[in-house]
């Protein structure tokens, strides 16, 4: 396709960041904009300098993004706070997922931005009703974080339905990959389960381990999200972009640890975490059809490719588990101050 000028936000971060890779490796002119409060710069390192830009930034200054917005023509609006920061910081959580989005779409309409493609959650479903999960399955958000990204939804749809602006809303079931989350309030479950195994700490299950989760490794769902950016069928539609398989927690665990030769797995059951979705799974018709969208990479094989990248990133596990909080939807308690 034509390269086209294109913006990320949330650009440094585990999905965005290999969105960017993908953009920039299709000839695209990529601006990345992170505040960095969950994204890392190193995320996109080594990018040339020829088509892509790095900005470090709130989204929520709207000032410096109508700066950045002008001639781009398409925005990725991947920027956001996650489920577990919600729980300890709701405000916060919705002035960047909910508020920060309206002002965008604002923007990015004034400024002539011809597609806006919106990066929801799964999350907005809550727990499911039914599976596969199509895209008219009601959207019940246990959490603000799920609450926030549907109101992001509704404001995006809105401005398709009232102004015909060209927009796109996808819905990533979860993510897991290189540069993915194991640290602080953005922890995920597998690399957390991957690095406690390398290190022979427990993988800790919390609640019973029956809650399922539909995984898809980061590539397949950065280039769904890339053709949601270019796709014209796709404009005005919310689309799913999972495997539409799903898999129990339990089973998860016993997965990783036959992926790292592990013949006994440590597993340890604690308290469930708070407004935890107990079902994820998507129905992904709608992902082929609109954007002929369909994950490459089984569970197995992604896992395996995480647990390369980990060995190869220089960086041990027991240096990475530092920053791991076990309990990471509670708020960090300061360490007193020195006398």
């Amino acid at each position: 396709m034509k390269p086209q000028s294109v913006l990320v936000t949330g650009g440094a971060g585990f999905i965005g960041s290999e969105l960017v890779r993908q953009l920039v490796d299709a000839g695209h002119n990529v601006i990345a904009v992170d505040n960095l409060v969950s994204g890392k710069r190193e995320n996109v390192d080594g990018l040339p300098a020829s088509n892509f830009k790095f900005v470090k930034q709130d989204i929520r200054e709207q000032g410096a993004m109508a700066a950045l917005l002008q001639k781009v023509q398409v925005v990725f609006h991947l920027a956001c706070l996650g489920v577990r920061h919600s729980i300890h910081s709701p405000v916060e959580n919705h002035e960047v997922n909910a508020a920060a989005t309206l002002h965008l779409l604002g923007l990015a309409r004034a400024s002539g931005v011809k597609r806006f493609v919106y990066v929801s959650s799964s999350e907005v479903y809550g727990t499911a009703k039914w599976v596969p999960m199509t895209e008219e399955h009601p959207t019940y958000p246990a959490t603000v974080y799920g609450s926030s990204k549907l109101a992001g939804e509704c404001y995006t749809r809105a401005y398709w339905h009232t102004y015909e602006y060209p927009t796109v809303v996808v819905r990533p079931f979860n993510a897991y990959g290189p540069r993915c989350h194991h640290e602080g309030d953005s922890g995920e479950v597998i690399p957390k389960f991957m690095l406690r195994s390398m290190v022979g700490k427990p993988m800790i299950i919390f609640g019973d381990g029956t809650q399922t989760r539909d995984f898809t490794f980061v590539s397949d769902t950065a280039r769904g999200i890339a053709l949601a950016g270019f796709s014209d069928k796709a404009v005005g539609h919310t689309i799913n972009l999972g495997n539409g398989r799903e898999i129990q927690i339990n089973e998860l665990a016993k997965t990783v640890a036959d992926i790292m030769g592990i013949s006994s797995a440590k597993i340890e059951h604690d308290a469930p975490r708070p407004a935890d979705v107990l079902r994820l799974c998507a129905e992904t018709k709608k992902a082929r059809e609109l954007l002929d969208f369909a994950p490459t990479i089984s569970l197995k094989d992604g896992l395996k490719k995480l647990l390369a990248w980990y060995k190869a990133s220089g960086k041990s596990a027991e240096a990475l588990l530092e920053d791991e909080r076990v309990h990471n939807w509670k708020p960090m308690i300061p360490a007193p101050k020195e006398e």
